[in-house]
């Protein structure tokens, strides 16, 4: 399903740009394929939220993340965006299977409107799976590793 991303990130950030510059406050753009929504924030902090939904996926998506947030080993996605295991390309891991973490422990990071967001692994254990590839997009509450 990620493997046919219909936008870049830079589309993305383009549209987020435009809509931004405009007056309109949100944009919402359907295809056969996917639903993309773009809204701007309200109050003195303004941003941009979006909401990615894949089309025929909708209910599975939900199952999966209903199932993650279930499983009180798996390490979740506290926002929907691409993931990546390291700080840039060609870096070491923030995190492997075997490592100990703590709940402050940075475990990767989720970018998301050109926007790099830490996860933390939010309590102690050893890491056990890693349950997400690289550079995946990833929705929110998604399970991106497993704790042992």
């Amino acid at each position: 399903m990620t493997d046919d991303l219909p936008l870049t990130h830079e589309d993305i950030a383009e549209i987020a740009a435009i809509l931004d510059s405009s007056g309109y406050r949100e944009l919402d753009l359907s295809t056969r394929r996917f639903r993309l929504r773009l809204a701007k924030g309200d109050g003195a902090e303004g941003g941009l939220t979006q909401e990615w939904q894949w089309a025929g996926a909708g209910a599975e998506v939900a199952a999966e993340v209903t199932a993650a947030a279930a499983d009180p080993q798996a390490i979740c996605s506290p926002l929907p965006g691409t993931f990546y295991h390291a700080p840039q390309p060609g870096a070491p891991p923030f995190v492997q299977v075997g490592d100990e973490v703590g709940p402050e422990t940075v475990i990767g990071i989720v970018e998301t409107m050109k926007l790099m967001n830490p996860v933390h692994a939010g309590r102690s254990g050893t890491i056990a799976h890693v349950l997400v590839p690289d550079g995946t997009l990833v929705a929110k509450g998604e399970a991106l590793l497993r704790l042992s």
